[in-house]
């Protein structure tokens, strides 16, 4: 291309009319977009002087505002630290006195009743945890004050001795708290004794804060904290949050400047408030004030592109007469003789040669990825990523066209003992072993099978087979076995129906899926034809939920020659009874995960439960679990025997007895005859969990059986389980079930009824 463009360049030139013409065609074009540009540029620079000054009055005004109602919130904050009742509530020592509590409780509502920018006022004590609001009143403990998340705030003060944060409210502190807070920490003799967070009402603080009256412009303003976190934020246009985040990265130090953000024109203003350090940001789309200067640019441009094509054309015509590329062509084709004796040919032959250069280098890559394309059609079906009848015939023909109306026939091989064999071979090397072994099943079947394999990830591979001659029978067996000879690790095969219509992939790669559970009775290394386990019945199977509940039982009582016992008949049942394999995993390791759940923490076997099972051979499996069973059991042997687990049976006793009554972490401690702190201490040691979470886990639990069982009020269930209010039970209910009470109660009768029909 740029040879042409040269040759051509170089043949007009040579002439003095067309010289003449593309030097006064390029003198206008370049003239004519000198002025376009220079008046556009001026116009833009002039309106952008003139709309930033009133932008950054307005954002003084602003800032002044809000400033001025920080402080005076913060000398309500200050009369809080300095008030006598305070100093009580912080250093005496029976805090919880009903007189100093009500007085501090009339002197919070009066202050927050003195100023509408304030929706609640805590104290909070460093030392002891406790805390005296309005409107929830007094705490001993941040673990029973909803809204207690932000007391770390105590660590970052530093020098500073009032704060403004931004932070997350709970759920459940509903409007008791704000998002928008400030924070005073209150001195006592050179200590930090407490802090004091005045949460204000962000829609009133921030009420002033208006974009600009101008009805033809799009313009937003923000307020950004310290750590450039949005805190406030009003536009009259849709804008994105990224673009004042943009602004501030852009702008840095300056105070004015513009930016182009997903394609629009923004002029920004920034101030930062020396009281807060928050920055005031104004943002102003320009696209509608420029649109004329646009306008007149654009028409400018467009004369002077005119004026250039007209030059253009010009010395077309000049050159029309001797330039003529179809002709020349055409000739140098004629007179060719495989010599470079000219110039021109020279150039067509070097353009000839890059194209067939070409043309083999393109062959040469969709003879490359077409395996690859197949290898994802494969995956596409198997993961339901591809289901219309359609759509599957269409990519059939062109990933596989040189296969013929043949039935096809899927294996899904299954690397044994998976979790073992991702454990002796490093992460580095699994791609190169499945490559590998898919080499391995290719080259095997060549040529009488056609053959496409496909990764489906961890310890599956698909492999689709067409016989290209009268075969029926693949060499599998014998691909197994040379896997295992030559990469030294075993693997088992699936293997489908024929299938003759291309549509029915799908199944043919369930059938070979399920053939392949049946690994589970078979052993390591074994082919299974689908056709040899297809006629399988099992007949009063019977659920073992009471065994393994029994089996569990066993192993929290230390008893682990009882729970392996029960672990060999409910092997047996399924051997005896020669369950689904599917049914019979799914059992085994549901038995896993219950069993893992009691696992301290980093003592558990490694990776997901749900799929360590099902590679393994019923007998390793026996074994695996076995050897869990044990070490749980002898754990629990070791702590039924001491004194903190005792306690914790019986604070779990006192629990369960008094799930009806007003009961909390004093009373439960109380029963042992331990503080509060050592209770909780050795609870979360001994069990993993709170007791809280516990004591509301049991108490749900309860109420999921009243629902059920029973045809009481919520409200009467909500009593029957400790909770005074109906609305708390909902809560806790939802957070634990995911669901409402009504709902779980409605959904439970639907399944029973279906049961029974």
């Amino acid at each position: 291309m740029f040879l042409s463009i040269g040759k051509w360049l170089k043949y007009t030139l040579a002439h003095t009319q067309a010289r003449l013409v593309l030097i006064l065609t390029v003198s206008v074009f370049m003239i004519i977009l000198a002025v376009s540009l220079t008046s556009y540029y001026t116009s833009k620079s002039v309106l952008q002087e003139e709309l930033s000054e009133p932008q950054h009055q307005m954002l003084q005004i602003s800032m002044k505002y809000i400033d001025d109602l920080i402080r005076e919130s913060d000398k309500i904050a200050v009369q809080v630290a300095v008030n006598d009742y305070i100093y009580d509530f912080l250093t005496s020592e029976n805090q919880n006195s009903v007189s100093n509590i009500s007085t501090l409780y009339r002197l919070l509502s009066t202050w927050i009743s003195n100023s509408k920018y304030i929706n609640s006022i805590y104290v909070y004590d460093v030392e002891r945890g406790s805390f005296i609001s309005l409107p929830q009143g007094y705490s001993s403990s941040k673990l029973t004050f909803v809204d207690s998340e932000w007391t770390g705030i105590a660590d970052e003060f530093g020098d500073d001795t009032m704060m403004i944060r931004k932070r997350h409210v709970p759920e459940g502190a509903g409007n008791k708290g704000s998002e928008l807070t400030l924070f005073r920490k209150i001195m006592i003799q050179g200590r930090l004794r407490g802090v004091v967070a005045v949460n204000l009402l962000d829609a009133e603080l921030f009420a002033k804060l208006n974009p600009p009256a101008l009805s033809q412009l799009d313009s937003m303003r923000y307020i950004v904290d310290q750590h450039n976190n949005i805190l406030y934020s009003v536009s009259n246009s849709e804008f994105q949050p990224e673009a004042v985040r943009q602004a501030l990265h852009e702008l840095k130090e300056d105070h004015f400047g513009d930016f182009f953000h997903e394609g629009r024109k923004l002029l920004v203003n920034q101030i930062e408030s020396p009281l807060t350090g928050w920055k005031y940001v104004s943002i102003v789309s320009q696209d509608s004030l420029l649109a004329q200067s646009k306008k007149v640019r654009d028409t400018v441009l467009y004369v002077s592109v005119a004026a250039l094509a007209l030059g253009v054309l010009t010395i077309l015509y000049v050159n029309s007469a001797a330039f003529r590329p179809v002709r020349r062509l055409k000739q140098l084709f004629s007179v060719y003789d495989g010599k470079a004796t000219s110039p021109d040919r020279i150039d067509l032959e070097k353009l000839a040669g890059e194209l067939l250069s070409n043309h083999a280098h393109l062959s040469q890559l969709i003879r490359e990825t077409i395996s690859d394309a197949a290898s994802k059609f494969l995956y596409d079906i198997h993961s339901g990523h591809m289901s219309g009848r359609r759509e599957i015939r269409e990519k059939w023909r062109r990933y596989f066209a040189e296969w013929t109306d043949a039935p096809v026939t899927v294996a899904v091989l299954s690397i044994d003992r998976y979790d073992s064999w991702s454990r002796r071979f490093p992460a580095s090397d699994h791609s190169l072993l499945k490559f590998a072994l898919a080499n391995i099943m290719a080259e095997l079947h060549e040529p009488e099978w056609r053959v496409a394999c496909a990764d489906f990830g961890a310890d599956r591979m698909a492999i689709l087979l067409q016989p290209r001659s009268g075969e029926t029978r693949p060499p599998l067996a014998e691909a197994i076995e040379t896997v295992s000879r030559l990469l030294k690790f075993s693997v088992s095969a699936g293997v489908s129906m024929p299938q003759s219509e291309v549509c029915r992939l799908k199944q043919a790669m369930l059938e070979a899926e399920n053939a392949l559970t049946y690994r589970l009775y078979k052993g390591y290394g074994q082919l299974v034809p689908f056709q040899d386990v297809s006629s399988h019945e099992v007949t009063d199977m019977q659920p073992q939920e009471d065994g393994v509940r029994e089996l569990m039982a066993a192993v929290e009582t230390g008893e682990g020659e009882r729970a392996i016992e029960l672990l060999g008949r409910i092997i047996g049942d399924i051997r005896s009874r020669y369950w689904y394999p599917s049914e019979a995993l799914a059992l085994l390791q549901g038995l896993l995960e219950r069993l893992k759940g009691i696992c301290p923490e980093g003592d558990g076997p490694e990776g997901d439960p749900a799929g360590r099972l099902g590679t393994l051979y019923i007998e390793d499996i026996e074994a695996e679990l076995s050897g869990l069973i044990s070490v749980l059991a002898d754990r629990y042997r070791r702590l039924i025997g001491s004194k903190d687990f005792l306690m914790c049976q019986r604070m779990i006793e006192f629990m369960e007895q008094h799930l009806g009554d007003p009961i909390g972490i004093p009373e439960i401690a109380e029963s042992t005859g331990i503080s509060s702190s050592l209770a909780s201490q050795l609870f979360k040691q001994e069990t993993n969990e709170t007791i809280y979470n516990y004591l509301t886990r049991l108490r749900m639990e309860r109420a999921s059986e009243l629902l059920v069982k029973t045809d009481r009020k919520i409200s009467d269930i909500a009593q029957m389980v400790g909770y005074q209010h109906e609305n708390s039970f909902i809560r806790s209910f939802r957070k634990f079930k995911d669901i409402t009470p009504g709902k779980y109660r409605d959904m439970m009768r639907t399944r029973i009824d279906a049961l029974f029909e």
